[in-house]
């Protein structure tokens, strides 16, 4: 492909992004929002150093932390026909110089990769006579995997599993973990193994040791670029720090919002110090949310406005690119099952209005809470998939389809008459596809939502070109492995909020929003709820249009209705409604006034739109009046056993004390208030308005 030229790169960016682009070799902190099309300023920074005979693209190192994410970074290189930059994983370009340099720097080959940890776990657990089950061992992994890429030894995990409020392992306490923990590495080095940590701590160790390699590795990557960098783990960091040396040829890309992985040893920290380390780099905020509506954007940046725990040095707050949309729905359910059929029958309806079910996601807390949603889509007849697991071209079934169809088209490179798809179908009906799914969530149905996929792809390929041929398809399927770029299958994604991490639909319905889910219970410190919080932050800027809100106030029918709604949901000042979610499509609320009504300044934040009126501006709010509403709004949650703000927040009432409307319609002028509210409490809201004013002097 013929490489872009410097105006095409550039002439595709916002303000901000070029900025970016065109940035100087050297230190850059790139402060980038969800959606704001930090991957594409990044692939044009590279594009135009590149373009520009800055650097030579065998000289940049671009990284980020998984295969799918490397695979679109080469792919968007590939299409600014920009070839030759190495785009990895930290670990993929660890594993790398690993096997290199071992023979030169340690001597003969080196060690295989343990493919798994649990057998040694198990066998380290049995020798200490340390009763551990399955649960307990993949437990004690998932611990050892975040003392390793926080460079905590064995020696010192008990001191820093409590500082961290880590909680142990089940019924174990720190010092047997630690002891499991020191037991598992002398098995694995016993019997000649290293495990997938050991490939950073090993490569950085050699580094350090051995100018040779510090210097063939240095002289090979000038230009390094990490994306994601609030992901970044202390021996990530370690290492990217060896790979640099005195240099500062670095461009940093992450969002503090986003950092969702603490528990696994991400830290935002090297982010949020960037500029204390490199006091002259260029800080580019990227801001212009391209995902999502302004509904969904409002909604985003009102979360994390009442964050106490946010950095405001770090905050990025979206600014809505996209057309207006609907506002978010609410769902308050009478119970678990209630709110399954809820969200279900509202899927339902967003299919059958035109939205595609692979553009619908339903996402949760924890993997537990995905199979109640996975029989109701049976039973509805709506596909899905769940996401999560093993990758897609490793999937056994899919590497016997693909080796079928190699087969198959080295046979014979012709179509049939009913066009590739229908061939692809008849191939792999060999191994059980059949056009419908079978029913219920088994294996089966795994293994035929991955043949399913397959058979789109075909499909796809077809709708390009009439004549296309097996020979064609597993290309294309080659291609998408080499790059981790796996098929969607045409159904309603199931995943939990961390797996949905980096993707977008146009529907997603967050789900089981209940006190004790959302954050979870065993979130008990600041930071923790915080990173809650955040994780919550990830789910709503997945939506592009329509976003959903939902829990159960009880865990089955007939339990008392005792769950409380996640204390987040009070942050925002949407209500819910009690007994079925606001319709679908535009919302009747007014549109909010985009400049004060005092002097007529823009409105920048949720607080002055609420008010309409700037922080400067000085508007009368008529506290009798403010407290007679808190006292009926009071009275009027308490007789629908919901909470306070599901009838009006604070903020909506504070805009009510300082307006005084005297009609439905005036009511309705008021953010925060739409048709449902005003059919709902219009009559009774506007007798204490007209109470007040009989109660005022004269």
């Amino acid at each position: 492909m013929t490489a872009a030229s410097l105006a095409d790169i550039l002439g595709a960016l916002d303000p901000e992004q070029h900025s970016v682009a065109t940035a100087p070799r050297g230190p850059v902190c790139v402060l980038a929002g969800a959606g704001t099309g930090k991957t594409r300023a990044l692939t044009h920074r590279i594009a135009a150093l590149v373009a520009s005979d800055q650097v030579d693209p065998r000289e940049v190192l671009a990284l980020t932390f998984t295969a799918r994410a490397a695979g679109e970074l080469r792919g968007r290189l590939r299409t600014l026909g920009v070839d030759g930059v190495q785009a990895r994983t930290f670990h993929a370009a660890a594993l790398r110089q690993l096997r290199y340099f071992w023979p030169s720097v340690v001597g003969g080959a080196s060690p295989n990769i343990l493919p798994a940890k649990a057998p040694l776990i198990s066998e380290a657990a049995s020798r200490l006579r340390v009763r551990a089950d399955g649960t307990v061992i993949r437990d004690i992994a998932a611990e050892i995997e975040w003392a390793k890429v926080s460079q905590v030894t064995p020696e010192s995990y008990p001191a820093r599993s409590r500082s961290q409020a880590r909680g142990g392992v089940s019924d174990l306490d720190a010092e047997v973990v630690a002891r499991v923990y020191a037991g598992y590495e002398t098995v694995k080095r016993d019997r000649g193994f290293i495990d997938f940590e050991d490939v950073l701590l090993l490569t950085a160790g050699m580094i350090e040791d051995d100018a040779a390699m510090a210097t063939a590795v240095r002289d090979q990557y000038r230009s390094l670029l990490v994306d994601e960098y609030q992901d970044v783990s202390p021996i990530q960091q370690r290492l990217l720090d060896l790979w640099l040396a005195d240099r500062d040829d670095l461009t940093v890309v992450g969002d503090a919002n986003q950092t969702i992985y603490s528990f696994a040893g991400a830290t935002p920290s090297y982010l949020l110090g960037f500029r204390k380390r490199f006091p002259t780099a260029a800080v580019i905020r990227l801001e212009r949310s391209y995902r999502s509506t302004p509904q969904v954007v409002a909604t985003a940046n009102r979360l994390l406005a009442s964050s106490p725990a946010t950095d405001p040095a770090a905050r990025v707050v979206l600014k809505a690119q996209r057309p207006s949309g609907s506002e978010p729905e609410w769902v308050v359910a009478a119970d678990e099952a209630a709110e399954v059929t809820a969200v279900v029958q509202r899927i339902r309806a967003l299919v059958d209005s035109g939205v595609e079910q692979r553009e619908v996601a339903i996402l949760y807390r924890i993997n537990a809470q995905s199979a109640a949603y996975e029989e109701a889509l049976t039973e509805a007849k709506l596909p899905y998939t769940v996401r999560g697991g093993e990758r897609f071209f490793d999937r056994k079934e899919v590497r016997e389809a693909v080796a079928l169809l190699r087969g198959a088209a080295h046979a014979d490179g012709t179509t049939t008459p009913g066009g590739l798809a229908d061939q692809v179908g008849a191939v792999l009906g060999s191994v059980g596809y059949r056009p419908s799914p079978p029913p219920g969530p088994s294996k089966a149905r795994d293994r035929w939502e991955s043949w399913a996929a397959i058979v789109e792809v075909a499909r796809q390929i077809q709708l390009r070109a009439e004549d296309a041929n097996l020979g064609d398809l597993v290309e294309e399927l080659q291609h998408r492995a080499n790059t981790q770029h796996a098929p969607a299958s045409d159904g309603v994604t199931l995943s939990s909020l961390h797996a949905a991490k980096g993707l977008e639909w146009d529907a997603v319905f967050l789900v089981g929003l209940t006190e004790g889910m959302m954050p979870i219970t065993y979130a008990t410190t600041p930071d923790q709820v915080a990173e809650e919080r955040r994780l919550l932050y990830v789910g709503i800027t997945r939506a592009r249009s329509h976003l959903a809100f939902s829990y159960g106030r009880s865990r089955s029918p007939g339990d008392r209705r005792t769950r409380a709604p996640s204390p987040f949901l009070a942050t925002l000042d949407t209500g819910f409604t009690t007994d079925e979610a606001r319709p679908s499509g535009r919302s009747s609320r007014t549109a909010r006034p985009a400049s004060c009504r005092r002097c007529g300044r823009a409105l920048t934040t949720a607080a002055e739109r609420k008010l309409r009126h700037c922080s400067h501006c000085e508007v009368h709010v008529d506290l009798v009046l403010f407290e007679q509403l808190r006292e009926w709004r009071k009275q009027t949650a308490d007789a629908a056993s919901v909470p306070a703000f599901v009838v009006f927040t604070d903020a909506t009432l504070t805009a009510i004390a300082a307006d005084r409307p005297t009609t439905a319609t005036g009511l309705l002028q008021i953010p925060g208030i739409g048709q449902v509210k005003v059919d709902r409490y219009g009559e009774a809201l506007l007798g204490v308005l007209r109470a007040s004013s009989s109660d005022s002097p004269e």
